[in-house]
């Protein structure tokens, strides 16, 4: 049997008729997949949220509420360190080999955002390039001596390992622990964080790479010059960051905090250079054969016959 078209329509349940009978304003939900509607004795329809926008609703709510910090011993704690991607890191490489006078490194470059990432990978590369730039020039430069014999000299790497990671954390820490104190002291503006501190010395530390790789040329006044242009560039980048925040202060005690930066920095660099690229010296000791002489010898000598 066919259903009428007046069967197919919209019918109210019983209980809504009672309570509509009785009371006149009440409202009536009707719910339809994900939507409800409201209506009332006026007509008026109301629509309700969806399932989707309630769930959007729950997730806000759990966004909005205090996160749960990993202790520092987890490995969660560290993780977000190394939240990075490509575009970032070379981004920042970028601003680290380019400093602009104005542009301070962690306001416009890290952006609040500092990471450990490139700082790790950066010193990693500097050992081994130090390390074995330094092999290959101690064998150029000896090549055509015959009395040099060349020996791989494995434990420059770890000397170079050694003096490079201590430079890039106890230094910052010196830094970071001063500025600290002074800030206090003189109720300066808020100062860097440690890991800003960090990160900034890290990627300072990039343009020594390639200034490393060519000091395989056997040219000392190439070296030496390649030091000065490196020493510039990367002394500047911590001088546009670090003197926003001592300017305020005493100007002894700017003056000689920035100082002391470039010199410890010039320092590494100067250091790398006596040691890893210097060049080789060979004392040679030559042998004179001494003539004996024997009594025969000499008797025979002495005596001349006509």
């Amino acid at each position: 049997m066919m259903a009428s078209p007046d069967d197919l329509k919209f019918q109210e349940f019983e209980e809504a008729t009672d309570l509509l009978s009785a009371d006149p304003g009440a409202t009536t939900l009707s719910m339809s997949g994900s939507s409800s509607t409201a209506q009332g004795a006026s007509g008026e329809i109301k629509l309700d949220m969806s399932d989707n926008e309630e769930g959007r609703e729950e997730s806000s709510e759990l966004l909005g509420g205090e996160k749960q910090t990993s202790g520092f011993w987890t490995f969660e704690y560290y993780q977000s360190f190394f939240d990075v991607d490509t575009m970032q890191v070379l981004d920042r490489v970028k601003g680290s080999v380019m400093p602009l006078p104005g542009r301070n490194f962690i306001k416009h470059t890290l952006r609040s955002s500092p990471d450990l990432y490139g700082p790790f990978w950066i010193c990693v590369t500097l050992v081994f390039s130090v390390a074995i730039s330094g092999n290959l020039s101690t064998f150029l430069s000896s090549m055509g001596d015959p009395h040099y014999h060349y020996r791989p000299q494995f434990h420059r790497v770890t000397i170079a390992a050694v003096v490079i990671f201590l430079y890039a954390w106890l230094v910052p820490l010196a830094v970071w622990g001063f500025l600290t104190w002074r800030q206090r002291e003189e109720r300066q503006q808020k100062g860097y964080s440690f890991l800003e501190t960090v990160c900034v010395y890290g990627y300072s530390l990039f343009i020594y790479i390639p200034t490393s790789v060519l000091w395989i040329l056997p040219f000392e006044w190439l070296q030496w010059l390649l030091i000065v242009v490196a020493m510039v560039i990367s002394g500047s980048v911590l001088v546009l960051t670090f003197w926003p925040v001592v300017r305020d202060d005493t100007k002894l005690t700017a003056f000689s905090t920035v100082a002391t930066i470039l010199v410890l920095h010039a320092l590494l660099a100067i250091g790398c250079k006596m040691y890893f690229f210097q060049t080789a010296t060979f004392t040679v000791t030559k042998t004179v054969p001494i003539p004996t002489h024997s009594p025969n010898h000499t008797a025979v000598m002495g005596t001349k016959s006509y």
